[in-house]
């Protein structure tokens, strides 16, 4: 059966997750704020959710229709054919948001839904009480301008959740992002890449995982496996096809910090990934990083100075990190942070840079591209 799937993002990712859907063969795509819509059947959700790395859920759309009062709400839930789509026991559990709205009181909104579905479901079997103790099925009630989009849920935990990460640092970087920063710097696993400031590794470990062809979603489990609209056996086949597509390429990234006891959980983290292969960890300094390699990356999620009292020190570690750089004449560099003067204390102006959300904090990712490869040249100019 065919969906209309939306592949929910963090504001400033949505032409990111657009371009990874054009990469896994989606094309009528539709990209809005906060959103990528496309349509798929049960295998696309499967490989959806297998295999994007920078979105947060795969959301099926049941319905889109204009609501100013409860009953138009009513009734525009009650005409979709929940019972088709939901088993009887299913565990039937509404949220929702309201913006710019004249159906503002979000619960009142979830409790109308609710009894909708419930509506839906006895026309569908026929019974008066459900024992909703199968399944979840997690409905959302969005209003943007009075027009309502019910979806229900098929990832369950948010897609960043890989299933590594036991252990975190003091203010880490959600994995989807730090998957955004490595693709948005257009890193080649030919090439090296450092975090000189890693904290539990997670860019590390996504520009790994991205290296090596692991599908972010393989070692974790999805809501909608237990549905049983999606057979067993795209499953198995979908994470068969995950483990035959992880590649034999040697990659190498150095991932660096000043604080040994981050190190050792970045260190657990990358081998509870399998790259831990991949990943050199090393306790040092950022003004002490150096490398004589040629054409690397460096990409960075600096500390902020968000907290009072933190702000010199971030302004010299910026200062340091710009020396850093400096000494490596044909690298690229990528760092994302809210300070609103880096590029003064980093010394150099970007060649270009992107507004990004790192959770709430609106942040730059500061972008300063390095020569590409003389291989690299002449492959291009022969192609």
């Amino acid at each position: 059966m065919n969906y209309t799937l939306i592949a929910t993002a963090t504001f400033g990712l949505e032409a990111v997750v657009a371009k990874e859907l054009k990469e896994l063969g989606y094309y009528d795509l539709k990209v809005e704020n906060g959103k990528v819509t496309f349509e798929g059947d049960e295998r696309d959700i499967v490989t959806c959710n297998m295999w994007l790395r920078t979105a947060d859920r795969v959301l099926i759309q049941m319905s889109e229709f204009k609501a100013e009062s409860f009953e138009e709400l009513f009734q525009g839930t009650l005409a979709v054919d929940w019972g088709k789509f939901m088993p009887i026991d299913a565990f039937m559990h509404v949220v929702g948001k309201s913006v710019k709205s004249t159906l503002f009181s979000v619960p009142d909104c979830q409790s109308i839904v609710k009894k909708a579905v419930v509506e839906a479901m006895k026309r569908e079997y026929n019974i008066e009480q459900f024992s909703e103790d199968g399944a979840e099925y997690k409905i959302e009630v969005a209003i943007l301008k009075d027009i309502v989009t019910l979806t229900v849920d098929t990832s369950g935990s948010g897609l960043h959740k890989r299933g590594y990460r036991a252990l975190a640092g003091g203010a880490p970087m959600k994995e989807t992002l730090a998957a955004a920063l490595v693709l948005l710097s257009k890193w080649e696993p030919s090439r090296i890449l450092a975090d000189p400031m890693c904290g539990s590794g997670t860019i590390a470990i996504e520009a790994a995982l991205i290296g090596k062809n692991i599908a972010p979603g393989l070692n974790r489990n999805f809501v909608c496996e237990k549905w049983n609209i999606i057979p067993e056996k795209i499953w198995e086949e979908s994470r068969k096809f995950a483990r035959n597509a992880i590649n034999n390429k040697e990659v190498k990234i150095l991932a660096s910090d000043i604080d040994g006891s981050v190190i050792r959980i970045a260190r657990q983290n990358a081998e509870k990934a399998g790259v831990a292969d991949c990943i050199a960890f090393q306790k040092i300094p950022v003004k002490e990083f150096s490398s004589k390699k040629r054409y690397g990356f460096i990409i960075c999620n600096p500390p902020y100075g968000e907290r009072l009292g933190e702000t010199r020190e971030v302004e010299q570690v910026y200062r340091e990190l710009g020396n850093v750089f400096k000494s490596l004449n044909d690298w690229s560099c990528f760092t994302i942070t809210s300070h609103s003067e880096f590029e003064k204390y980093f010394g150099l102006k970007s060649d270009k840079n992107r507004k990004l959300y790192n959770g709430r904090i609106k942040c730059y990712y500061y972008q300063y591209f390095g020569p590409k490869p003389e291989k690299q040249k002449e492959f291009e100019t022969t192609k």
